[in-house]
């Protein structure tokens, strides 16, 4: 079965086509804020325009609005191809990534830029890829203290390297087609927002206004 894959939880706007373990057509850029206008263009450069009777849309954490330009352009294109809709964590993929990288390795945290001078943590163990314990949001001294000795991967790791420089950080962002990596399991979430931490806004019955 072809899988249409969307990745817009960070600084990347990622697609890709996989069929099983292959990775049929992906394309990946740096955009920064730019989801939103380069997204669909990407997915009908591929082929087909990316038709897939399933789509997996990584459902943070990350970018707010990262987050939900995918998960709007998925929930409307499953929508338009009566297609089923899953997602996954973007740190989840990362850790995936990493262990793919580095066999050996039997245990990594990921870690994201968080805002608000904080990141977004979670440790794995590989073998079968497993959560080591829940996401965090931590300030990067945090961070560093509860990653121990593992190491770590992710756009995130640039303020843990400031503190300590000798520590086995790699800085990455999902890709779209190492979705191929991960297990049922992990690519079967509810097409939901996954945020990481509290919004900022508040509604008035949350300030004690109402």
């Amino acid at each position: 079965m072809l899988t249409l894959v969307i990745e817009t939880a960070t600084a990347a706007c990622s697609v890709a086509l996989l069929r099983g373990g292959e990775v049929v057509a992906s394309a990946h850029e740096v955009v920064g804020r730019g989801h939103a206008e380069r997204l669909v263009p990407m997915i009908a450069a591929l082929p087909d325009q990316g038709r897939a009777p399933r789509i997996l849309v990584d459902v943070g954490p990350g970018s707010f609005t990262g987050v939900r330009v995918g998960l709007a352009a998925a929930l409307g294109l499953a929508i338009g191809w009566q297609a089923e809709i899953h997602g996954y964590s973007s740190l989840a993929l990362l850790a995936a990534t990493g262990f793919a990288e580095s066999p050996q390795c039997p245990a990594l945290a990921a870690i994201l830029e968080g805002g608000h001078g904080e990141v977004f943590m979670q440790s794995f163990t590989a073998s079968p890829l497993t959560p080591e314990g829940p996401l965090q949001s931590l300030v990067p001294a945090a961070a560093l203290a509860a990653l121990g000795q593992r190491p770590a991967i992710g756009s995130g790791v640039r303020h843990l390297a400031a503190l300590d420089p000798g520590r086995a950080l790699t800085e990455a962002l999902p890709r779209a087609e190492d979705a191929r990596l991960l297990a049922s399991d992990l690519a079967s979430l509810p097409p939901r927002p996954i945020y990481g931490r509290a919004p900022d806004a508040k509604t008035l019955a949350e300030r004690g206004l109402a």
